[in-house]
């Protein structure tokens, strides 16, 4: 009984003082916020310890920028699985699209979009598949909009909200001025973008194996300036980044060469000096890695 005893009075001295390092971690970041010029967000969830977890303004709104190309992405694979159409059918690479504000047409531009090697490819046609990754690692706004075209916005937020996320919101493609400038933008919170990454650290954002394909197809991102910056190239880390004028958000599972796996999502806005703000949330990132590595 005595050594039962001690057992226990062991295991809650470690749980306490791992309580006790979350909190002293937490109390870190937000003074790292408060010194920076900006406003700025965390949800990080340690999915191998339940408990240990910090949100820091998590469930405030932000531009979500291109971090909405993960929901676009599980609404493909969802769609896929009910079999609406397959992930190797073909779609005509196109630069016209509609406003969701009046209809009138709008087109891309070449030197706003990271995926440029598309345009060369306007008229030919590519795999569903091949679009969707184009999407996520080079974040090409290009193959973005004939995707959501193929499975509409509305379907985006139905199934974000079926899986709990509630302030999502993907209501147009990108670069549609004319509903940018009308106030209709996409958004999103720190919050839900860590449940929609943990659902697909557990399977449950389509089902398994779809799961594993899109966290494979994140795995080969080519943006790697924020949460993957300061971290041993060792982890296994699928990440999605996104970024406008004032604005530098990342979003990603990382997974430790032991196993142990966490969601990190850090969002920012109203930010002046756009390097010195990524360089803060890279560190930040580090913060979070050194924290679950050395627990």
């Amino acid at each position: 009984m005595k050594f039962r005893a001690a057992v226990f009075f062991i295991f809650i001295g470690f749980l306490t003082n791992a309580q006790n390092s979350t909190k002293e971690l937490q109390n870190k970041i937000a003074s790292i916020f408060e010194e920076n010029q900006g406003d700025f967000a965390i949800a990080f969830k340690n999915i191998s310890e339940e408990k240990d977890s910090i949100l820091i303004n998590a469930h405030e709104n932000f531009h979500a920028a291109s971090t909405m190309k993960t929901p676009v992405m599980i609404e493909v694979f969802k769609q896929a699985s009910e079999e609406k159409f397959s992930l190797q059918d073909s779609l005509v690479i196109k630069n016209d699209f509609k406003s969701i504000l009046d209809g009138s047409s709008y087109s891309m531009e070449l030197g706003r979009d990271s995926g440029e090697h598309l345009y060369e490819q306007i008229g030919q046609k590519r795999s569903i598949e091949a679009l969707v990754t184009d999407m996520i690692i080079y974040s090409s706004n290009l193959a973005t909009n004939i995707i959501i075209e193929l499975v509409d916005a509305k379907n985006v937020n139905k199934t974000m909200r079926e899986m709990g996320a509630r302030d999502i919101n993907v209501l147009r493609g990108v670069e549609d001025m004319k509903a940018y400038e009308a106030g209709l933008s996409n958004s999103t919170t720190a919050y839900d973008l860590m449940l929609i990454f943990e659902a697909l650290a557990n399977g449950k954002a389509v089902n398994a194996e779809a799961d594993k394909e899109m966290l494979h197809i994140l795995q080969q991102q080519k943006h790697t300036d924020l949460i993957p910056a300061l971290l041993p190239e060792n982890l296994k880390i699928a990440n999605k980044t996104g970024w406008i004028t004032g604005v530098h958000h990342d979003s990603a599972l990382i997974e430790l060469p032991d196993g142990e796996k966490y969601v990190l999502v850090l969002l920012s806005k109203n930010m002046k000096d756009m390097e010195a703000g990524t360089k803060m949330l890279a560190k930040v990132s580090k913060l979070i890695y050194d924290h679950v590595n050395n627990n």
